[in-house]
């Protein structure tokens, strides 16, 4: 997993690179104490994570993330708490809060390493299975055996044709994730397999017995 560190701070980038070293699937090619000097790298390099720091003189990391048009992951790493929420609005990774232990940091990196090992399966556009974490475990998930996908406090609820999964991977990400020739995302909360809706009218679709809401910002979507 390829990335760089963004902290106006050189101690802080120095933590980071120390911590990084001692992971071995994260490879640190770039270190930057000044957020527009790695707009240029990222435009001529691929990157797969951002450790990036929040309060820095020039431009926020928020602001800097909501400026990148195709943005990588993103951990942010921060001596202030504030900003937490606003975070995973975005859908940053995690959030650091400084100083950060190396088991903390190891935490973080594994997340994003799940996340791009799902995101590297969607690019197999022939693939009929996703695994999906459940517990300590991988599950194979036929995409044919999924019916709908619930999300529910911090989980995911995936509801299959004769089970029930449950997953810590956001609906977010599961939506990334699934194809859209075959999903719908109707409502923030959920998503559908489109061959599995039996009627639909303006606000709501039928599963079998299961009614899901259409949200106010999802109408208007189509199934065929």
């Amino acid at each position: 997993m390829i990335a760089i560190a963004i902290d106006d701070e050189p101690i802080a980038l120095e933590i980071i690179k120390s911590h990084a070293s001692k992971v071995p699937f994260v490879a640190l090619q770039q270190i930057f104490t000044d957020a527009f000097s790695a707009i240029s790298y990222l435009q001529h390099n691929k990157v797969d994570l951002i450790f990036l720091d929040i309060k820095m003189p020039d431009i926020s990391g928020i602001d800097f993330l909501k400026s990148l048009t195709k943005p990588p992951m993103v951990i942010f790493t921060t001596a202030y708490t504030e900003h937490a929420v606003q975070s995973f609005e975005l859908d940053a990774v995690d959030y650091l809060l400084k100083p950060f232990s190396l088991s903390r940091f190891l935490k973080a990196c594994n997340k994003a390493q799940e996340l791009l090992n799902l995101r590297n399966q969607k690019q197999d556009t022939k693939t009929e299975y996703i695994f999906i974490k459940d517990g300590y475990e991988q599950i194979k998930v036929e995409l044919a055996e999924i019916l709908f996908v619930e999300a529910s406090g911090n989980y995911t609820q995936i509801q299959l044709k004769d089970k029930l999964l449950s997953s810590r991977i956001t609906i977010n990400d599961l939506a990334e994730l699934l194809p859209k020739t075959d999903f719908i995302r109707c409502h923030r909360a959920f998503i559908v397999a489109k061959n599995k809706v039996f009627k639909f009218d303006r606000s709501q679709i039928w599963i079998g017995e299961k009614v899901i809401p259409i949200g106010a910002t999802y109408g208007g979507i189509k199934l065929n």
